[in-house]
């Protein structure tokens, strides 16, 4: 059975997809500043992603198109299918390293997290899943502002998709 952290990602991802129904590339390009736009979101939580499971995790450089949206990055306008597609290889692609945590690998460093000092896996698996909620109420604004009506309200069916339990 999964880590309960990896279901509780899977739910903020579930969240962030439901956020992000019915978006249009127009809007998903705008940036209301200070804000970025919704399409830079979804890649920088794809470079999140990459950076936590392939770099830290695996040793692995995948899905360089990624590098334009990393923090500290300048602010960018990217086309909404190729966002979505690339996060849907990354987290896909994720899954598998994913399903292998345990609550014994969460207590230590990722074995390539080359950073001094190195957050255990645990933290860093709350961190990504604490920024998905992070952007999905970002995105949920921009929308708003740019007159989307029937915007989802949050937090969904968490206890259908992802309820309390205990570790595997």
């Amino acid at each position: 059975m999964t880590h309960p952290r990896a279901d509780q990602l899977r739910f903020a991802r579930s969240e962030w997809q439901r956020g992000l129904v019915g978006l249009t590339d127009e809007d998903a390009r705008r940036r209301l500043l200070p804000m970025n736009s919704i399409s830079w979101m979804i890649g920088h939580l794809a470079w999140h992603e990459r950076l936590i499971w392939f770099v830290r995790g695996q040793g692995l450089e995948v899905e360089p198109i990624l590098d334009a949206v990393a923090s500290g990055q300048p602010a960018t306008t990217p086309p909404l299918d190729e966002m979505l597609s690339v996060w849907s290889r990354i987290t896909a692609a994720a899954d598998p390293f994913i399903d292998t945590l345990t609550t014994e690998s969460l207590e230590v460093p990722l074995p390539f997290d080359k950073r001094e000092p190195p957050s255990v896996a645990g933290s860093q698996f709350q961190r990504i899943t604490y920024h998905y909620w992070n952007h999905i109420g970002e995105a949920s604004a921009v929308r708003q502002i740019l007159g989307h009506a029937d915007v989802p309200e949050y937090v969904g069916d968490l206890d259908g998709l992802a309820p309390y339990r205990r570790e595997a």
